[in-house]
């Protein structure tokens, strides 16, 4: 392989600065006809077929694989350009390709078939018979049984849906970047506190204009809901973030994603049929917790009629606020997030930007990092010089007790251009064990992202609480990929945990970011030094429940509109995406946007994400991980014995056993809900 091809180099951590566009497709070329000729070899050969020789080869091939495309389609993400994006989706198009192939290579299933028969499986650790029963069940659908010519539609269908995905994320963060608007006189900013100001000058800076410009980015969207007097101007930024990449707004039909949802739902509908299911939302359980559709659909209902009452009083008390003390009697969308501050001040004497300079990022950092410490016994030392996309971004050694690195992350944590919206955790290397080599154990690498607004020259970084809670959640997924102890990479960390339990190591972090114990290692004013004070922290506590039923019930409309639109497509009526959210709305909604509201066109969760009749696993993963801390609760937040309990019953085993077998170990029977709705101030 050519060395000179940063990609092509298998050692130590990606060379970010030397990453080019023009090595995708000739690094991934390359590893591709590596592998196929391996596996070649393999089937060629009259070897016995065993574990080492059939398995661990395959996560050995796939590995090398990740170790290329991990930087690359990290780079997709928080470093995008016109040339990026060519190499990234024809090299994309050929991984799915190969992919769709190799899961429909009957010899190959054979050889993992012969492994799983052999006496010696038995005698194997869990993981690794978990990793040939996942292997097994991934061949099946993947199309392996299928019979021309269904097998070579199954794998049209999965190139185009690869295609898809990434043209509908590319769509979504085109839009966002599309729309701006500059402001030049002070009082239209009337209302926004200094940070957002400083936020809004800053992108006026980077882009050499004067007097502040308003974006779709994150920081710049919540600056405007939230706090500008200025209701046009709310309601321009509310329509032009409400409508990006849709054939409404004001960049109408150039980023529309409408004939995207509706080809995405339609061939993942013919897949999930070609496989024997009856949808979409059925094949989507074969790899979750949830038994089965209508399991998922009864605990989101149940769910909405728990909240629905709670949000409805909510909204009530809200209007009434808004006309008597904001004098506004028609309160719409763009209204609701600005009046509900007006209204948090005035119940709790609590804004976000009285708690915002306790919360300047780097404290917030090492607050986080000195609890893992007591809860998990690990430590994060930042390691200078390594190679990164960005001037931003850091590097972390984890380093356990016995003084040893045993995993890294990267952190990025601001909003920029070229980056698209949001907070991830991402694999960038797997942990991988491999016996009798010299190269010995592969340490773990994670992403980690968010969009945090930037220092300015007068502020450090300083995050609401809310974002307070985004860092914890993200750290909580790196933890899960970085804590593993598995041996193979199919099925440690988060690799093949159920999509509907992945999400309990990040809402279980979460928890922390409300304790007195743990928020007394880090919010501390920025100029002064003063930790929170106890008025704050209570008013903050009183406020925790605010507005609980409507962010539910927001919540509940995201995951059923996900679940139904996979699961009552029809090919004679098409997706029906806007019809069926205006059902779920009828059921579960209390505040109905404009007709012209488009936000399933910038749903990347579900259309490019990886959440396809999968965003209730947030609900359903929230279960489990108030559940989970509830015990917490009962022992101290930082025993280190409940912490390492939870190390070795959750994080440490990752998919190599099913999830609830993993919960019933640490919490000693299976969950219930009441510790979720206690979270939520809703009667258990």
């Amino acid at each position: 392989m050519d060395a000179s091809n940063p990609l092509l180099d298998p050692r130590g951590l990606p060379r970010f600065s030397a990453i080019r566009p023009e090595h995708v497709e000739p690094a991934v070329d390359a590893i591709l006809a590596d592998y196929r000729a391996r596996i070649d070899a393999l089937l060629a050969s009259d070897a016995p077929r065993d574990f080492a020789g059939v398995v661990l080869l395959g996560e050995e091939l796939e590995d090398r694989l990740n170790r290329a495309w991990a930087p690359v389609s990290h780079l997709h993400g928080v470093a995008d350009s016109e040339a990026l994006r060519k190499a990234y989706s024809a090299a994309q198009e050929k991984i799915v390709d190969h992919a769709s192939e190799l899961g429909q290579n009957r010899a190959l299933y054979a050889a993992v078939k012969a492994v799983d028969e052999t006496p010696a499986m038995r005698t194997l650790p869990r993981a690794a018979r978990t990793l040939v029963e996942h292997e097994l069940r991934d061949f099946r659908l993947s199309g392996v049984a299928l019979e021309e010519p269904a097998r070579s539609r199954f794998r049209e269908i999965e190139s185009e849906l690869a295609r898809l995905a990434t043209e509908f994320e590319e769509a979504v963060l085109d839009a966002t970047d599309a729309w701006s608007e500059t402001l030049t006189d002070e009082t239209q900013l009337r209302g926004i506190p200094e940070s957002g100001r400083a936020v809004l000058r800053a992108y006026a800076e980077e882009k050499s204009l004067d007097g502040w410009l308003v974006t779709l980015k994150q920081p710049s969207v919540q600056a405007v809901l939230t706090y500008a007097d200025d209701r046009a101007l709310r309601e321009r930024v509310y329509t032009a973030y409400q409508t990006r990449a849709s054939d409404q707004g004001p960049t109408a039909n150039s980023f529309d994603n409408s004939p995207r949802i509706e080809k995405i739902l339609a061939l993942r509908h013919e897949a999930a049929q070609l496989l024997g299911f009856r949808d979409a939302a059925e094949e989507s359980l074969a790899t979750k917790m949830a038994p089965s559709p209508d399991t998922v659909l009864a605990f989101l209902h149940d769910l909405a009629a728990r909240a629905r009452p709670v949000a409805e009083r909510e909204l009530a008390e809200l209007r009434t606020f808004a006309v008597d003390q904001l004098g506004l009697a028609d309160l719409q969308p763009w209204d609701v997030g600005y009046a509900a501050e007006k209204l948090r001040e005035k119940k709790y004497a609590l804004n976000e930007e009285e708690l915002k300079p306790y919360f300047a990022l780097d404290a917030v950092l090492g607050g986080f990092f000195e609890i893992v410490r007591r809860v998990f016994g690990v430590s994060l030392k930042l390691r200078e010089g390594v190679d990164v996309w960005h001037p931003d971004v850091r590097y972390y050694d984890l380093i356990g007790a016995d003084g040893q690195v045993f995993a890294g992350a990267y952190v990025d944590l601001y909003a920029r251009s070229g980056k698209r919206g949001g907070a991830w955790m991402d694999v960038c290397v797997n942990r991988f064990v491999r016996s009798g080599r010299d190269d010995g154990t592969q340490l773990p690498v994670a992403f980690l992202t968010c969009n945090f607004a930037p220092p300015t020259r007068e502020t450090p970084s300083l995050l609401t609480h809310d974002d307070v809670l985004t860092l914890f959640h993200e750290f909580g997924h790196g933890l899960h990929h970085l804590l593993t102890e598995v041996d193979y990479p199919g099925v440690a960390g988060i690799s093949g945990v159920e999509w509907d339990a992945v999400e309990l190591p990040s809402q279980f972090m979460e928890n922390y970011g409300w304790q007195r114990e743990a928020l007394d290692l880090f919010a501390r004013h920025w100029k002064t030094g003063e930790k929170l004070p106890d008025a704050l922290f209570e008013r903050m506590q009183a406020a925790r429940h605010f507005h609980a039923g409507l962010f539910l019930v927001r919540q509940l409309e995201f995951g059923l509109f996900d679940f139904r639109i996979h699961r009552e497509f029809d090919p004679a009526r098409g997706a029906r995406a806007m019809p069926i959210l205006g059902e779920v709305r009828e059921a579960v909604a209390v505040i109905h946007p404009p007709a012209w509201q488009r936000f399933p066109h910038a749903f990347t969760h579900i259309f490019a994400g990886g959440y396809a009749a999968g965003y209730y696993s947030y609900l359903w993963a929230e279960v489990l991980s108030a559940d989970a801390f509830e015990r917490f609760e009962q022992a101290g937040v930082f025993d280190r014995a409940t912490g390492e309990a939870y190390r070795k019953a959750i994080l440490a085993v990752g998919g190599s056993r099913p999830a609830l077998e993993s919960f019933v170990e640490f919490r000693g029977r299976e969950p219930k809900p009441d510790a979720l709705l206690r979270s939520y101030g809703l009667a258990a």
